[in-house]
Protein backbone atom coordinates (compact mmCIF):
# COMPACT_ATOMS: atom_id res chain seq x y z
CA UNK A 1 0.00 0.00 0.00
CA UNK A 2 1.14 3.53 -0.83
CA UNK A 3 2.70 5.03 2.37
CA UNK A 4 0.76 8.31 1.91
CA UNK A 5 -2.54 6.42 1.68
CA UNK A 6 -1.53 4.33 4.70
CA UNK A 7 -0.72 7.50 6.65
CA UNK A 8 -4.12 9.04 5.78
CA UNK A 9 -5.96 5.85 6.82
CA UNK A 10 -4.08 5.51 10.12
CA UNK A 11 -4.63 9.23 10.85
CA UNK A 12 -8.35 8.75 10.16
CA UNK A 13 -8.39 5.79 12.57
CA UNK A 14 -6.87 8.03 15.25
CA UNK A 15 -9.22 10.90 14.39
CA UNK A 16 -12.35 8.72 14.60
CA UNK A 17 -11.43 7.34 18.02
CA UNK A 18 -10.40 10.77 19.36
CA UNK A 19 -13.66 12.29 18.10
CA UNK A 20 -15.68 9.66 19.95
CA UNK A 21 -13.58 10.10 23.10
CA UNK A 22 -14.07 13.88 23.08
CA UNK A 23 -17.78 13.98 22.32
CA UNK A 24 -20.67 14.38 24.72
CA UNK A 25 -23.17 14.56 21.83
CA UNK A 26 -24.49 11.32 20.32
CA UNK A 27 -24.28 12.55 16.72
CA UNK A 28 -20.58 13.44 17.10
CA UNK A 29 -19.84 10.08 18.77
CA UNK A 30 -21.63 8.26 15.94
CA UNK A 31 -19.61 10.25 13.40
CA UNK A 32 -16.35 9.20 15.11
CA UNK A 33 -17.39 5.53 15.00
CA UNK A 34 -18.22 5.83 11.29
CA UNK A 35 -14.85 7.46 10.46
CA UNK A 36 -13.20 4.62 12.37
CA UNK A 37 -15.05 1.93 10.41
CA UNK A 38 -14.45 3.56 7.01
CA UNK A 39 -10.72 4.02 7.76
CA UNK A 40 -10.08 0.35 8.62
CA UNK A 41 -12.04 -1.12 5.67
CA UNK A 42 -9.29 -0.40 3.05
CA UNK A 43 -6.65 -1.71 5.48
CA UNK A 44 -8.59 -4.97 5.79
CA UNK A 45 -9.07 -5.43 2.05
CA UNK A 46 -5.57 -4.35 0.98
CA UNK A 47 -4.37 -7.87 0.08
CA UNK A 48 -7.11 -8.44 -2.55
CA UNK A 49 -7.51 -12.00 -1.39
CA UNK A 50 -11.07 -13.48 -1.58
CA UNK A 51 -10.98 -14.30 2.14
CA UNK A 52 -9.83 -10.77 3.04
CA UNK A 53 -12.59 -9.25 0.91
CA UNK A 54 -15.15 -11.57 2.51
CA UNK A 55 -13.94 -10.62 6.01
CA UNK A 56 -14.08 -6.92 5.10
CA UNK A 57 -17.65 -7.25 3.78
CA UNK A 58 -18.79 -9.08 6.94
CA UNK A 59 -17.12 -6.47 9.14
CA UNK A 60 -18.60 -3.56 7.21
CA UNK A 61 -22.15 -5.00 7.36
CA UNK A 62 -22.02 -5.69 11.12
CA UNK A 63 -20.53 -2.26 11.89
CA UNK A 64 -23.10 -0.53 9.65
CA UNK A 65 -25.91 -2.40 11.44
CA UNK A 66 -24.53 -1.39 14.85
CA UNK A 67 -24.09 2.24 13.70
CA UNK A 68 -27.70 2.35 12.42
CA UNK A 69 -28.93 1.00 15.77
CA UNK A 70 -26.88 3.62 17.65
CA UNK A 71 -28.30 6.41 15.49
CA UNK A 72 -31.85 5.09 15.91
CA UNK A 73 -31.52 4.67 19.70
CA UNK A 74 -29.89 8.07 20.24
CA UNK A 75 -32.47 9.88 18.07
CA UNK A 76 -35.26 8.06 19.96
CA UNK A 77 -33.72 9.24 23.23
CA UNK A 78 -33.41 12.78 21.84
CA UNK A 79 -37.05 12.70 20.72
CA UNK A 80 -38.22 11.65 24.21
CA UNK A 81 -35.87 13.73 26.38
CA UNK A 82 -35.36 16.71 24.05
CA UNK A 83 -31.53 16.59 24.05
CA UNK A 84 -28.64 14.64 22.46
CA UNK A 85 -26.45 14.69 25.56
CA UNK A 86 -24.89 11.33 26.54
CA UNK A 87 -25.41 11.94 30.24
CA UNK A 88 -29.17 12.15 29.84
CA UNK A 89 -30.12 8.54 29.06
CA UNK A 90 -33.36 8.43 31.02
CA UNK A 91 -35.23 6.23 28.53
CA UNK A 92 -34.57 2.52 29.35
CA UNK A 93 -35.42 1.28 25.83
CA UNK A 94 -32.88 3.64 24.25
CA UNK A 95 -30.12 2.76 26.73
CA UNK A 96 -30.72 -1.00 26.25
CA UNK A 97 -30.69 -0.61 22.47
CA UNK A 98 -27.48 1.46 22.62
CA UNK A 99 -25.75 -1.07 24.85
CA UNK A 100 -26.76 -3.91 22.49
CA UNK A 101 -25.48 -1.98 19.46
CA UNK A 102 -22.14 -1.20 21.15
CA UNK A 103 -21.82 -4.85 22.23
CA UNK A 104 -22.31 -5.82 18.57
CA UNK A 105 -19.63 -3.30 17.61
CA UNK A 106 -16.96 -4.82 19.87
CA UNK A 107 -18.10 -8.42 19.28
CA UNK A 108 -19.48 -9.47 22.66
CA UNK A 109 -21.59 -12.60 23.06
CA UNK A 110 -24.31 -13.26 21.93
CA UNK A 111 -23.48 -10.77 19.08
CA UNK A 112 -20.01 -12.25 18.60
CA UNK A 113 -20.47 -14.46 15.53
CA UNK A 114 -18.77 -12.07 13.09
CA UNK A 115 -15.60 -11.69 15.16
CA UNK A 116 -13.74 -15.04 14.63
CA UNK A 117 -14.72 -15.14 10.93
CA UNK A 118 -13.51 -11.59 10.27
CA UNK A 119 -10.26 -11.98 12.19
CA UNK A 120 -9.51 -15.24 10.37
CA UNK A 121 -9.59 -13.45 7.00
CA UNK A 122 -7.12 -10.70 7.95
CA UNK A 123 -3.35 -10.52 8.17
CA UNK A 124 -1.90 -10.37 11.68
CA UNK A 125 -1.15 -6.63 11.87
CA UNK A 126 -4.65 -5.60 10.70
CA UNK A 127 -6.03 -8.22 13.11
CA UNK A 128 -4.04 -6.54 15.88
CA UNK A 129 -5.63 -3.15 15.07
CA UNK A 130 -9.08 -4.76 15.00
CA UNK A 131 -8.53 -6.52 18.36
CA UNK A 132 -7.11 -3.50 20.22
CA UNK A 133 -7.58 -0.01 18.72
CA UNK A 134 -11.08 -0.68 17.33
CA UNK A 135 -12.35 -1.60 20.80
CA UNK A 136 -11.44 1.76 22.37
CA UNK A 137 -14.16 4.06 20.97
CA UNK A 138 -17.16 1.72 21.59
CA UNK A 139 -15.83 0.89 25.09
CA UNK A 140 -15.56 4.61 25.90
CA UNK A 141 -19.26 4.97 25.02
CA UNK A 142 -20.18 1.83 27.00
CA UNK A 143 -18.42 3.22 30.09
CA UNK A 144 -20.36 6.50 29.72
CA UNK A 145 -23.81 4.92 29.37
CA UNK A 146 -23.26 2.07 31.88
CA UNK A 147 -24.80 3.94 34.88
CA UNK A 148 -28.08 4.32 32.94
CA UNK A 149 -28.13 0.70 31.74
CA UNK A 150 -29.95 -2.24 33.32
CA UNK A 151 -27.39 -4.03 35.58
CA UNK A 152 -28.84 -7.43 34.63
CA UNK A 153 -28.06 -6.75 30.95
CA UNK A 154 -24.42 -5.91 31.76
CA UNK A 155 -24.02 -9.02 33.95
CA UNK A 156 -25.60 -11.24 31.27
CA UNK A 157 -23.36 -9.82 28.53
CA UNK A 158 -20.27 -10.25 30.71
CA UNK A 159 -21.00 -13.83 31.79
CA UNK A 160 -22.06 -14.95 28.31
CA UNK A 161 -18.96 -13.42 26.72
CA UNK A 162 -16.53 -15.11 29.12
CA UNK A 163 -18.29 -18.48 28.70
CA UNK A 164 -18.55 -18.25 24.89
CA UNK A 165 -14.98 -16.93 24.63
CA UNK A 166 -13.69 -19.89 26.65
CA UNK A 167 -15.94 -22.52 25.08
CA UNK A 168 -15.52 -21.37 21.47
CA UNK A 169 -11.73 -21.41 21.53
CA UNK A 170 -11.42 -25.02 22.73
CA UNK A 171 -11.81 -26.75 19.36
CA UNK A 172 -9.91 -24.26 17.16
CA UNK A 173 -6.71 -24.92 15.24
CA UNK A 174 -6.40 -21.46 13.65
CA UNK A 175 -4.48 -19.03 15.85
CA UNK A 176 -6.40 -15.94 14.73
CA UNK A 177 -9.72 -17.57 15.67
CA UNK A 178 -8.28 -18.53 19.07
CA UNK A 179 -7.23 -14.90 19.61
CA UNK A 180 -10.71 -13.75 18.53
CA UNK A 181 -12.36 -15.95 21.18
CA UNK A 182 -9.75 -14.74 23.67
CA UNK A 183 -10.81 -11.17 22.84
CA UNK A 184 -14.50 -12.03 23.39
CA UNK A 185 -13.68 -13.54 26.82
CA UNK A 186 -11.64 -10.49 27.87
CA UNK A 187 -14.47 -8.15 26.84
CA UNK A 188 -16.71 -10.14 29.19
CA UNK A 189 -14.31 -9.53 32.11
CA UNK A 190 -14.35 -5.79 31.36
CA UNK A 191 -18.15 -5.53 31.16
CA UNK A 192 -18.96 -7.64 34.25
CA UNK A 193 -17.16 -5.22 36.58
CA UNK A 194 -18.18 -2.01 34.81
CA UNK A 195 -21.18 -1.20 37.02
CA UNK A 196 -19.19 -1.69 40.25
CA UNK A 197 -15.66 -0.40 39.50
CA UNK A 198 -15.18 1.29 36.10
CA UNK A 199 -11.48 1.87 36.89
CA UNK A 200 -10.97 -1.92 36.89
CA UNK A 201 -12.54 -2.05 33.42
CA UNK A 202 -9.89 0.41 32.23
CA UNK A 203 -7.15 -1.61 33.95
CA UNK A 204 -8.39 -4.83 32.30
CA UNK A 205 -8.52 -3.04 28.92
CA UNK A 206 -4.95 -1.75 29.29
CA UNK A 207 -3.50 -5.14 30.25
CA UNK A 208 -5.53 -6.86 27.50
CA UNK A 209 -4.12 -4.48 24.85
CA UNK A 210 -0.52 -5.10 25.95
CA UNK A 211 -0.90 -8.89 26.14
CA UNK A 212 -2.77 -9.19 22.82
CA UNK A 213 -0.24 -6.93 21.09
CA UNK A 214 2.57 -9.18 22.38
CA UNK A 215 0.74 -12.29 21.10
CA UNK A 216 -0.03 -10.86 17.63
CA UNK A 217 3.47 -9.42 17.13
CA UNK A 218 5.04 -12.75 18.13
CA UNK A 219 2.90 -14.64 15.62
CA UNK A 220 3.82 -12.05 13.01
CA UNK A 221 7.53 -12.48 13.75
CA UNK A 222 7.32 -16.28 13.56
CA UNK A 223 4.83 -16.22 10.60
CA UNK A 224 2.54 -18.68 12.40
CA UNK A 225 -1.19 -18.87 11.65
CA UNK A 226 -2.02 -22.46 12.69
CA UNK A 227 -1.22 -24.55 15.78
CA UNK A 228 0.92 -27.04 13.85
CA UNK A 229 3.22 -24.27 12.56
CA UNK A 230 3.92 -23.26 16.16
CA UNK A 231 6.02 -26.40 16.65
CA UNK A 232 8.65 -24.87 14.32
CA UNK A 233 9.15 -21.81 16.54
CA UNK A 234 11.30 -23.49 19.19
CA UNK A 235 13.95 -24.75 16.74
CA UNK A 236 14.10 -21.38 14.95
CA UNK A 237 14.08 -19.06 17.97
CA UNK A 238 14.03 -20.61 21.48
CA UNK A 239 13.95 -17.21 23.24
CA UNK A 240 10.91 -16.11 21.25
CA UNK A 241 9.15 -19.42 21.97
CA UNK A 242 9.77 -19.02 25.72
CA UNK A 243 8.48 -15.43 25.90
CA UNK A 244 5.49 -16.31 23.70
CA UNK A 245 4.49 -19.19 25.96
CA UNK A 246 4.68 -16.84 28.97
CA UNK A 247 2.69 -14.13 27.14
CA UNK A 248 -0.05 -16.68 26.34
CA UNK A 249 -0.15 -17.83 29.96
CA UNK A 250 -0.39 -14.15 30.94
CA UNK A 251 -3.44 -13.86 28.64
CA UNK A 252 -4.87 -16.85 30.50
CA UNK A 253 -4.38 -15.02 33.80
CA UNK A 254 -1.77 -17.13 35.58
CA UNK A 255 0.33 -15.64 38.41
CA UNK A 256 3.04 -14.26 38.60
CA UNK A 257 2.33 -12.67 35.19
CA UNK A 258 0.60 -9.37 34.38
CA UNK A 259 -2.65 -11.03 33.21
CA UNK A 260 -3.34 -12.29 36.74
CA UNK A 261 -3.70 -8.73 38.10
CA UNK A 262 -7.01 -7.59 36.49
CA UNK A 263 -8.65 -11.01 37.02
CA UNK A 264 -7.62 -11.08 40.68
CA UNK A 265 -8.88 -7.53 41.33
CA UNK A 266 -12.14 -8.11 39.42
CA UNK A 267 -12.91 -11.33 41.34
CA UNK A 268 -12.05 -9.55 44.62
CA UNK A 269 -14.42 -6.67 43.75
CA UNK A 270 -17.24 -9.06 42.76
CA UNK A 271 -16.84 -10.86 46.10
CA UNK A 272 -16.91 -7.49 47.93
CA UNK A 273 -20.17 -6.66 46.12
CA UNK A 274 -21.68 -9.86 47.59
CA UNK A 275 -21.77 -11.71 44.24
CA UNK A 276 -20.01 -15.01 45.03
CA UNK A 277 -21.87 -17.00 42.35
CA UNK A 278 -20.94 -14.53 39.60
CA UNK A 279 -17.31 -14.54 40.77
CA UNK A 280 -17.24 -18.37 40.79
CA UNK A 281 -18.75 -18.54 37.29
CA UNK A 282 -16.16 -16.04 35.99
CA UNK A 283 -13.28 -17.98 37.58
CA UNK A 284 -14.51 -21.25 36.05
CA UNK A 285 -14.94 -19.59 32.64
CA UNK A 286 -11.33 -18.38 32.90
CA UNK A 287 -10.26 -22.04 33.23
CA UNK A 288 -11.81 -22.78 29.83
CA UNK A 289 -9.69 -20.04 28.25
CA UNK A 290 -6.62 -21.25 30.13
CA UNK A 291 -7.00 -24.70 28.54
CA UNK A 292 -6.56 -23.45 24.98
CA UNK A 293 -3.66 -21.17 25.95
CA UNK A 294 -1.97 -24.20 27.54
CA UNK A 295 -2.65 -26.12 24.33
CA UNK A 296 -0.76 -23.47 22.37
CA UNK A 297 2.10 -23.51 24.88
CA UNK A 298 2.28 -27.31 24.63
CA UNK A 299 2.43 -27.17 20.81
CA UNK A 300 5.12 -24.51 20.93
CA UNK A 301 7.48 -25.65 23.66
CA UNK A 302 6.89 -29.37 24.27
CA UNK A 303 6.55 -30.75 20.74
CA UNK A 304 9.09 -30.85 17.94
CA UNK A 305 7.99 -30.65 14.33
CA UNK A 306 8.87 -33.77 12.28
CA UNK A 307 10.19 -31.49 9.49
CA UNK A 308 13.04 -30.07 11.55
CA UNK A 309 16.54 -31.28 10.70
CA UNK A 310 18.58 -32.74 13.55
CA UNK A 311 21.38 -30.22 13.22
CA UNK A 312 22.12 -28.17 16.32
CA UNK A 313 21.66 -24.78 14.58
CA UNK A 314 18.87 -24.78 11.96
CA UNK A 315 19.50 -22.66 8.87
CA UNK A 316 17.47 -19.48 8.74
CA UNK A 317 17.56 -16.09 7.09
CA UNK A 318 18.15 -12.93 9.09
CA UNK A 319 14.97 -11.34 10.43
CA UNK A 320 13.99 -8.09 8.72
CA UNK A 321 11.18 -7.15 11.12
CA UNK A 322 11.62 -4.62 13.90
CA UNK A 323 11.64 -6.32 17.28
CA UNK A 324 11.46 -3.27 19.58
CA UNK A 325 7.61 -3.09 19.83
CA UNK A 326 7.48 -6.84 20.42
CA UNK A 327 10.06 -6.70 23.23
CA UNK A 328 8.30 -3.73 24.90
CA UNK A 329 4.84 -5.35 24.80
CA UNK A 330 6.21 -8.73 25.94
CA UNK A 331 8.02 -7.15 28.91
CA UNK A 332 4.81 -5.36 29.97
CA UNK A 333 2.73 -8.52 29.43
CA UNK A 334 5.03 -10.53 31.70
CA UNK A 335 6.26 -8.27 34.48
CA UNK A 336 3.64 -5.81 35.76
CA UNK A 337 2.23 -7.89 38.63
CA UNK A 338 4.66 -6.49 41.28
CA UNK A 339 3.35 -2.94 40.66
CA UNK A 340 -0.23 -3.96 41.59
CA UNK A 341 -0.19 -1.92 44.88
CA UNK A 342 0.80 1.23 42.93
CA UNK A 343 -1.99 0.60 40.39
CA UNK A 344 -4.46 0.06 43.25
CA UNK A 345 -3.43 3.42 44.71
CA UNK A 346 -4.09 5.07 41.32
CA UNK A 347 -7.46 3.36 40.77
CA UNK A 348 -8.71 4.15 44.26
Amino acid sequence: MNPYVLMILLSSLGLGTTLTFASSHWLLAWMGLEINTLAIVPLMAQHHHPRAVEATTKYFLTQATAAAMILFASSTNAWITGEWDMNNMSNPISSTMLMTALALKIGMAPMHFWMPEVLQGLDLLTGLILSTWQKLAPLALIIQIAPATNPLLLTTLGLLSTLVGGWGGLNQTQLRKILAYSSIAHMGWMIIILQYAPQLTLLALGTYIFMTSAAFLTLKTSSATKINTLSMVWSNNPTLATTTALALLSLGGLPPLTGFMPKWLILQELTKQDLPLTATAMALAALLSLYFYLRLCYAMTLTISPNVTNSTIPWRTLATQTSLPLSIFTTIALGLLPVTPAILMLTN
